[in-house]
């Protein structure tokens, strides 16, 4: 992931946004079951917190960078990861990588931060990544706050009609694609066919750089992943207890609307917070919703960090 591939996403937040010489990262690599795993990392081994972000369908760690920026105005140790498909991760096997994995290699991630350093760790999960922060809170008991801009949950039959540009009926949807997974679930094809890159932003060059990039949008997927997805069933909302939980969802959303990840906050006992962002797409670049983003990150890495400040 170089310099350039981070500046190009960049260049679509507003000026004060952009790019900021102590926000530069550098290349991690952790070996994991036969996987090497690509991460960007900006170390700070004097913060008294940590961030790790996580991308969704479609995006890797260099989109998802200059939002994590947006935070790293406080004193922040940040790590954002390529999970397999995406980025520069390596993968033996494209084909039969299923959700599921995501699942287990975030959970192995966490816990091997938190088992060598205690300071808290604060999950920051953009659209699918939403609900991978929400799962990895729940089955690590090891994070201090969950950040999600969507918590779309698959097991809505609401989700999956937004979800994929096939419009799969909500109830039938999953039972077509566990029919056709036995026989096609290896089947790769581009992420751009399955799911609508076309509503990733409101600026529609910002799109069209989401569903070129080889490192994300222009990548290919195996129809298995998708059957997986709609299949898993994450931690009960209702049972959560594991972290506060802030959706900031962009209010302008024309591919995940805000009332679906509503519905699923709502559900949850844990103390949680809606922070709408005005004006932005499903890729919020838009301001003033930048500036709400930005205040929400730095105001929940405060109070993890037990500053308050």
């Amino acid at each position: 992931m170089n310099a350039q591939t981070r500046r190009a996403y960049a260049e679509f937040l507003p000026e004060p946004y952009r790019s900021d010489p102590i926000a530069e990262p550098v290349s991690e690599w952790w070996e994991w079951r036969g996987r090497r795993v690509h991460m960007l990392r900006a170390a700070v081994p004097d913060a008294p917190v940590r961030l790790l972000a996580i991308h969704g369908a479609g995006g890797h760690s260099g989109l998802l960078w200059p939002a994590v920026t947006l935070g790293l105005r406080e004193n922040v140790d940040a790590t954002a990861v390529d999970l397999p498909l995406y980025g520069r991760t390596v993968e033996p096997d494209p084909a039969g990588v299923r959700y599921g994995e995501w699942v287990d290699l975030l959970c192995d991630l966490v816990h091997t931060q938190a088992a060598a350093d205690e300071r808290p760790i604060v999950l920051f999960g953009a659209s699918m990544g939403g609900m991978l922060a929400y799962e990895i809170a729940a089955r690590t008991g090891a994070v201090a706050h969950v950040v999600a801009t969507c918590l779309l949950d698959p097991a809505d039959p609401h989700s999956l009609p937004v979800l994929t540009r096939w419009n799969l009926p909500g109830r039938s949807g999953p039972r077509l694609l566990r029919w056709i997974d036995p026989v096609c679930g290896r089947l790769r094809v581009p992420i751009r066919w399955i799911t609508h890159m076309d509503k990733m932003s409101l600026d529609p060059d910002l799109s069209r750089l989401c569903a070129a990039d080889p490192l994300g949008g222009g990548a290919r997927i195996p129809l298995g992943f998708l059957r997986s997805f709609v299949d898993y069933r994450h931690a009960p909302p209702q049972e959560f207890t594991a972290a506060p939980v802030t959706l900031v969802h962009p209010a302008a959303d024309q591919w995940t609307p805000p009332e679906l990840s509503i519905r699923f906050l709502e559900r949850i006992p844990a103390r949680r917070e809606t922070v709408l962002l005005d004006n932005c797409g499903h890729f919020p670049v838009e301001e003033p919703g930048v500036a709400q983003l930005a205040a929400a990150l730095r105001a929940i890495l405060a109070e993890a960090s037990g500053s308050g400040r």
